[in-house]
C-alpha cells in the first residue's frame, strides 16, 4: 500500500551512503520513506553523504533536507530535533542507523582493546541514547512518535566482536526501555535486527576480515542464510523500518524484529 506516511514526517540518523557497490541501510530507509509521503531530514556525520542521499530523493519527487551532525555529542543530537522542528514543524518519527564496526580493535573479550571498546559503545549505543533523550519530549508534546533502532542480530547471536555485540544488546534494551516508559505517551520504539546483508559496511569489513575478494566475502555469507541462501539489502531493512514507522504497527512497541532469512530462528 503506498502512501504509508502521506503527511508525516521522519528523521533518518545515518541516512549518509557508504562507498560500495549496493545501498546502505540508511540511504534506502530515508528513499523509502519519502517514497511513502514522509518528509525526511537526512542527517549525517558526513554532510556530502547526506545531501546526497536528500538529492536522490528530491529527484524523484520526494521531500527532503540534509543536516550535519556527530551524534556522540549531546548538543548536536538536540540540533537534529530543533532543525527537524524548524523545519518540518513536527517530529512523527526517528529512525537511528548509526551503527561501526572496529575491525582489528575489537575481537572476543581476550582480544578486543579498550579503546576500541569505547568507541564502539560510545557511537553504537551512547550516541542512540542522545538522539532518543533528545526526541522524547518533543513526541510527548505531540502526543505521539514512533523510534525505530537499527540493532543488529550480532546482539543475540555474536560471538567473536564482543563491543559491537554488547553495543547491540545494549540498543535492544534500550529500545524495550524507551519503549515501556513511553507508551502512556503514545510512543513506540522497536528494534529491527538485520543479519547477513550486502551493504557495502558489511561486505567490506567480511572481505576486510577475511582477506578476500567482496565477492568471495558474499558466497560465504551466503551459505549461512536459510532463506535460500540469499543475502538481505537495504531495501530489506528499510521496507522493516516502513512497517514499524507506519500506523499499521500502530499496536507494536518494544519489538525486536529479525530481518535476517531465518538466522534467528535457526538460533533459537
Amino acid at each position: 500500500m503506498a502512501g504509508r506516511l502521506i503527511d508525516k514526517t521522519a528523521i533518518v540518523v545515518g541516512a549518509g551512503q557508504q562507498p560500495g557497490e549496493t545501498i546502505g541501510n540508511g540511504k534506502a530507509i530515508a528513499i523509502v520513506l519519502a517514497q511513502e509521503g514522509a518528509q525526511v531530514l537526512c542527517v549525517d556525520r558526513e554532510l556530502a553523504r547526506a545531501e546526497e542521499t536528500a538529492a536522490a530523493i528530491v529527484k524523484a519527487g520526494g521531500r527532503a533536507t540534509s543536516f550535519q551532525a556527530d551524534i556522540i555529542v549531546a548538543t548536536q543530537a538536540t540540533n537534529i530535533l530543533t532543525t527537524a522542528q524548524e523545519r518540518m514543524g513536527r517530529v512523527d518519527i526517528l529512525v537511528n542507523n548509526v551503527g561501526i564496526g572496529i575491525m582489528g580493535g575489537d575481537g572476543p573479550a581476550d582480544v578486543a582493546d579498550e579503546a576500541s571498546y569505547d568507541r564502539t559503545m560510545e557511537v553504537n549505543l551512547k550516541g542512540m541514547w542522545l538522539t532518543i533523550k533528545a526526541a522524547i519530549p518533543v513526541m510527548r508534546k505531540q502526543n505521539g512518535g514512533a523510534i525505530v533502532n537499527i540493532s543488529s542480530l550480532e546482539a543475540v547471536s555474536g560471538d567473536s566482536l564482543l563491543a559491537y555485540e554488547l553495543s547491540k544488546a545494549g540498543v535492544n534494551r534500550l529500545s524495550v526501555a524507551v519503549a515501556i516508559n513511553n507508551a502512556k505517551h503514545g510512543i513506540r520504539c522497536n528494534a529491527v535486527l538485520p543479519g547477513l546483508m550486502d551493504t557495502p559496511l558489511a561486505i567490506v569489513a567480511v572481505s576486510t576480515a577475511i582477506g578476500s575478494t567482496p565477492e568471495e566475502a558474499r558466497r560465504l555469507l551466503r551459505s549461512r542464510v536459510p532463506l535460500k541462501n540469499e543475502l538481505g539489502t537495504g531495501w530489506d531493512t528499510a521496507k522493516a523500518v516502513l512497517f514499524l514507522a507506519s500506523d499499521d504497527a500502530r499496536y507494536i512497541t518494544g519489538v525486536m524484529l529479525p530481518v535476517d532469512g531465518g538466522m534467528a530462528a535457526r538460533i533459537g
